[in-house]
């Protein structure tokens, strides 16, 4: 089986052109692509407690602490105490913060509009269902007990 025919070597394939692709788009807004999928998973309004970030991102909390003391630092978010929860706090976007969140929410729009023009909702959605099954795969061969 040549690679070409591989799942992986597919969605690797297309997962390092889409991130080339989204840090040439959000690079001209001066952040990066880490810093963008940061910002579009903190909710605007209320806010996002930072244990909940990494589990959203698929981060883990030590790339996740240096992300956000550097996106703390950029004047991005700030953070503030939880309300319910003393021990936690919450993650807030700054008014800069919520600049380059639309920069980083235009260019996943328009990927987004571009992909489902060229593919149609049928071929759409045949996608997500494949990308679920791909998902459901991996979590079965992750697990110790595995199905043959």
């Amino acid at each position: 089986m040549r690679p070409e025919e591989t799942f992986d070597f597919r969605i690797r394939r297309c997962w390092i052109a889409m991130s080339k692709m989204y840090n040439e788009l959000v690079s001209a807004s001066g952040i990066t692509v880490s810093v963008g999928f940061a910002l579009l998973n903190i909710d605007v309004k209320d806010g996002t407690p930072s244990t909940a970030l990494g589990p959203k991102m698929g981060m883990e909390s030590t790339s996740l602490s240096r992300l956000l003391k550097s996106m703390e630092s950029a004047g991005l978010i700030f953070k503030e105490a939880h309300p319910e929860d003393k021990r936690s706090v919450l993650l807030k976007l700054t008014p800069l913060g919520l600049e380059k969140r639309d920069a980083s929410r235009d260019a996943v729009f328009k990927f987004n509009a571009a992909i489902t023009n060229s593919l149609g909702d049928t071929q759409s959605r045949s996608f997500f269902h494949a990308m679920d099954v791909i998902e459901q795969n991996i979590e079965l061969l992750r697990s110790p007990i595995q199905i043959s």
